[in-house]
């Protein structure tokens, strides 16, 4: 069993003094016409390809399909863009003899390029290119020709070798996607055809004997994969056996409920073929069997007892009112897919073990679940919330005034314990997050919240100042405040605009804030010891979203600060409301949200992590900062504790006193913020550290941060609706939920 086409090309280039003897109709290789053509794709040929060309047009019977600029213009818009040597390829023109039809197309670098497109990134481009070098090996046509299409359509293989001794007749074609224009040709032949109509760089060789002793193995040589699909339980033993002898995997599928047989010779050659069902039997055993002895083998392959009803009943009737057992395309198509799948995983190393599954299409429908009663069942959305009577005794106000502070991801890092006259606020380390590096985002909520105590106090005729204090593991930082009757109006007069304080995520309009509103802005910043930086320019806020939205990506495709992001967000009917961040008020539409189900999926990031991609994540954030007014930086000198604690009191000052004027504000604080060195990076992001330094680098200078300063929090402002929902905050006990 030689395969008949060469094994250097997939087709053959002839002259113009051999044309005549590749009119034979029985040809199943396109025929590429003395060598390359000019590449122009305007149809002409160059140098002694001319007179054949000229040869196949002029002749009346065939016919000439042009459609090669179509092809190089569709080539010219593929993302990213293909490399000038590709695009200059020289053109080809293949003839059908049994077409009788000849036409031009892209050289092979081009035409694989072009025609595997829409597999990205199901199959990447390096993975295509893997797939490319593989040899593989269909025996049996009726169903291996689905097979065996599936695998030249995917461009998994570089090389494919059919081979059967039938011939297609009018009872194959309820399964086989050949045509009546087929019948009488070797099932190898047609299957060639079809796959030389698809792609004629495919090298194909074919072998019209199908599995005979006398040639199994120079058929299997060189071979990566072969894939079974005899009708002969003989033949089925003698390929597994010669499989065996030579270590290549062998795979196989029936045409009832979608059983996939899977043998990793290449793994375990002492494996027993068959998976040991046939006991000790082997291909010359077989061959002195009678068809009845065969049977006991035949059913014990086909996994008797899990075949289908129908399937089983029909096996009784073979012989009687039915001739052979029966199959149907479906069941062959979906064969092939799970067939294609397998070879995919083999041929790219991935998890394929011996052994067999079904992919039962009956029973998954049987299971069909119904999205309208899914979605009537779903949790109704999030609705504003009733406002909870006011504090009356100090104590209490101080604590829900302090417990109303912002913090990353809502998720309150303190312990508040407050008197009349006394507040203690300490922070606590089991609520921190990777982005929470060496605690400092929480040093800054501890900070917000002092502020908002004092302000709570001041406005009850109260005075006094917090002292910080760094403290152990345990509690690394903690501050306290004594009150004593005073007067700080410019304090109390924020009394009420603190504690409507909240986070708007809205998309808000680019409205310019004013000079006076930014001066006094930063005039709270200052008179809480720390500085404020506004970029308000177009450049500067577009340069600071291309920055903000690399690091978001990086944010994403970061497994460990992915999970977190993740865990932040609360949905409707989720039991722990009062942390995290309630996805209603994210101002996503509909739409939005069905992409956000996909975002949130861990294993997706992972891929598209592998692939260096996803630079679509960062697109909400981009689209997000450059619709604001201006992007505000607070920061401070120093790099501890204590210090972002300040920082943060100055945070929660100018959020008051921008909404106080109007403003919505979101933080879109970046992963790098609180990384003061390459460590810090390494453990935010161990494979993106490098790009976090340069974002980081570039956004500090953006912003004119000095070396000994350290960046707090980094506030979106624009001009766009009040939020419905506000973030819920952990009830005290015997008190009801707070909100801000």
């Amino acid at each position: 069993m030689t395969p008949e086409s060469p094994k250097e090309s997939a087709h053959t280039d002839i002259g113009n003094s051999e044309l005549s003897e590749y009119n034979d109709l029985d040809q199943y290789r396109a025929i590429f016409v003395d060598g390359d053509g000019d590449g122009d794709g305007d149809g002409d040929g160059d140098g002694d390809s001319s007179s054949t060309l000229d040869q196949l047009r002029r002749d009346p019977r065939i016919t000439v399909i042009d459609e090669c600029r179509q092809q190089q213009a569709a080539l010219r818009t593929l993302v990213p863009a293909v490399e000038q040597e590709m695009l200059e390829e020289p053109t080809r023109w293949a003839y059908y003899p049994w077409r009788r039809c000849l036409v031009h197309l892209l050289g092979p670098g081009a035409f694989n390029r072009l025609r595997l497109d829409r597999n990205r990134n199901l199959i990447s481009a390096d993975e295509q290119q893997r797939l490319s070098r593989l040899k593989i090996g269909v025996v049996g046509l009726s169903v291996g020709h689905a097979i065996a299409h599936n695998l030249a359509v995917e461009g998994l293989c570089g090389e494919i070798r059919l081979t059967d001794f039938d011939e297609l007749e009018l009872a194959n074609l309820n399964r086989v996607p050949g045509t009546v224009f087929d019948l009488g040709l070797n099932k190898a032949v047609v299957a060639a055809r079809r796959i030389a109509e698809i792609d004629p760089y495919i090298r194909v060789r074919i072998d019209r004997n199908g599995a005979v002793a006398e040639s199994i193995d120079d058929y299997l040589r060189g071979l990566d994969v072969v894939v079974e699909e005899c009708d002969s339980l003989d033949a089925k033993v003698l390929v597994r056996e010669a499989a065996r002898a030579r270590r290549l995997p062998v795979l196989m599928t029936t045409g009832d409920r979608g059983l996939l047989d899977v043998e990793r010779f290449d793994l375990d050659p002492s494996r027993p073929i068959l998976h040991g069902l046939l006991g000790d039997v082997s291909a010359r055993d077989l061959a002195g069997l009678s068809s009845k002895d065969k049977v006991p083998h035949v059913l014990r392959i086909l996994d008797a007892p899990e075949l289908s009803p129908r399937m089983a009943a029909s096996l009784v009737e073979v012989g009687k009112t039915l001739s052979t057992w029966p199959q149907l395309a479906a069941e062959v198509v979906l064969g092939a897919t799970v067939v294609a799948n397998a070879v995919r995983r083999i041929g790219l190393g991935e998890p394929m073990p011996s052994g067999r599954v079904r992919v039962d299409i009956a029973d998954a429908l049987d299971r069909i679940g119904d999205p309208l009663r899914d979605a009537s069942a779903a949790p109704p959305a999030s609705v504003p919330e009733p406002t909870p009577p006011r504090p009356t005794g100090m104590a209490d106000i101080l604590t829900e005034a302090a417990s109303r502070a912002p913090s990353g991801g809502n998720v309150q890092p303190w312990h508040i314990e407050a008197s009349d006259d006394r507040i203690n606020l300490r922070l606590a380390t089991k609520y921190t997050t990777a982005m929470d590096v060496g605690y400092r985002g929480s040093a800054v909520a501890l900070g917000a919240a002092a502020f908002n105590a004092r302000v709570a106090a001041a406005a009850h005729g109260l005075a006094g100042h917090v002292r910080w204090s760094r403290g152990d593991e345990g509690t690394p930082l903690y501050g306290i405040a004594e009150f004593t009757p005073g007067d700080t109006p410019e304090l109390a007069e924020l009394y009420e605009p603190m504690l409507a304080r909240e986070t708007n995520r809205l998309r808000g309009t680019s409205a310019p804030i004013s000079v006076e509103v930014l001066d006094a802005l930063r005039a709270a910043a200052g008179g809480e010891g720390a500085d404020l930086r506004v970029l308000d320019t177009p450049s500067e806020i577009e340069t600071a979203a291309g920055i903000l939205a690399k690091a978001d990506r990086i944010r994403y495709l970061t497994p460990t600060l992915h999970r977190e992001m993740m865990s932040e967000l609360r949905w409707p009917g989720d039991p722990a409301p009062d942390t995290g961040i309630e996805v209603t008020t994210l101002g996503l539409d509909s739409g939005d949200m069905v992409v956000l189900d996909i975002l949130r999926r861990p294993e997706v990031m992972a891929k598209l992590s592998d692939w260096n991609a996803g630079v679509a994540l960062g697109d909400d954030t981009y689209e997000r900062v450059t619709s604001s007014s201006a992007l505000a930086v607070v920061s401070v000198r120093g790099r501890r504790l204590t210090d972002y604690a300040q920082a943060g009191s100055a945070v929660e000052a100018v959020w008051v006193g921008a909404q106080r004027h109007g403003l919505a504000v979101q933080p879109v604080s970046p992963v790098f913020l609180y990384a003061h060195d390459d460590r810090d990076r390494q453990t935010l992001s161990p494979d993106h550290a490098g790009t976090l330094r340069d974002l980081q680098y570039a956004f500090r200078r953006l912003t004119g941060t000095a070396r000994d300063e350290s960046q707090a929090l980094v506030l979106r402002l624009s001009y766009a609706p009040r939020p419905t929902v506000r973030s819920r905050r952990r009830a005290r006990p015997g008190s009801a939920p707070q909100y801000g």
